[in-house]
């Protein structure tokens, strides 16, 4: 399905690696002209040169999105733009409450929850006076359930679900809809190794005996069709997990 014109424009945050390079890729190759943002410029430059050569359009932004400034003198290249995707994120440490460490949960706070509303403040004019925007909020099933060690991303998605719920109750009757993706369990370069610090078997031990965790391609499917629906569709919500996980605390893992 190709866009209409007055919305080929999609921002995506933290597209340097996992889940947002795989929405690059794929927007791009529904006929999005993609502006991939991320702190490495390197990754986003070598992101947009590979989309270009498979004959998509891409351009590379370093961003920040925790730094206001730098958000708000990014958005004053667009005039209108029709889809954006808030997906900087990530998690930090798995430690419980009790002994959790504040600066990672204000980090991971600055970025999953402050990041998404700095970005979406600074670009809703554009996605408004495109007639036909999309915000889409990729949160993670840890904003709809608790599980133990996990506190302060928990907290953090759980207040991006409710950014998201609470824009799309302030902006209806407006040409911008609100769209939140919550995956469960992805397997992706980072994702692990970041929560632990680099621990490469702490990382491992996650997806420990689970056959066929999400990929980011997986994810990045789920986000384009929701994308591509037809304007007057809007999918609230959409919580995508893999089989073998029943909950967040419910996994099958094989022997």
């Amino acid at each position: 399905m190709t866009p209409a014109a007055a919305s080929r424009i999609a921002v995506i945050t933290g597209a340097s690696s996992g889940i947002g390079a795989a929405t690059a890729r794929q927007l791009a190759a529904e006929g999005y002209r993609v502006v991939i943002t991320a702190r490495r410029k390197d990754r986003i430059e070598s992101l947009a040169e590979e989309i270009t050569a498979a004959g998509g359009k891409a351009t590379a932004y370093a961003l920040d999105v925790t730094d206001r400034t730098a958000v708000d003198e990014f958005a004053t290249a667009f005039t209108s733009i029709g889809v954006l995707v808030n997906n900087a994120g990530g998690a930090l440490g798995a430690d419980p409450v009790a002994t959790a460490d504040p600066a990672q949960w204000r980090q991971m706070y600055e970025t999953n929850v402050i990041g998404t509303l700095n970005v979406t403040q600074a670009l809703l004019p554009a996605l408004t006076a495109s007639g036909d925007g999309t915000v889409v909020v990729l949160s993670s099933t840890a904003g709809h359930g608790t599980y133990e060690g996990g506190g302060g991303y928990v907290a953090a998605k759980h207040a991006e679900h409710v950014l998201a719920e609470t824009l799309r109750l302030e902006i209806v009757g407006t040409p911008v809809r609100v769209i939140e993706v919550a995956p469960g369990m992805v397997k992706t370069d980072e994702f692990a190794l970041t929560r632990f610090g680099g621990d490469s078997e702490k990382a491992a031990k996650v997806y420990a005996g689970v056959a066929q965790p999400l990929t980011a391609d997986d994810v990045a499917e789920t986000i384009t069709w929701a994308v591509t629906r037809p304007s007057h569709v809007n999918i609230d919500l959409l919580v995508v997990r893999p089989r073998a996980q029943a909950s967040n605390t419910k996994v099958h893992r094989e022997q």
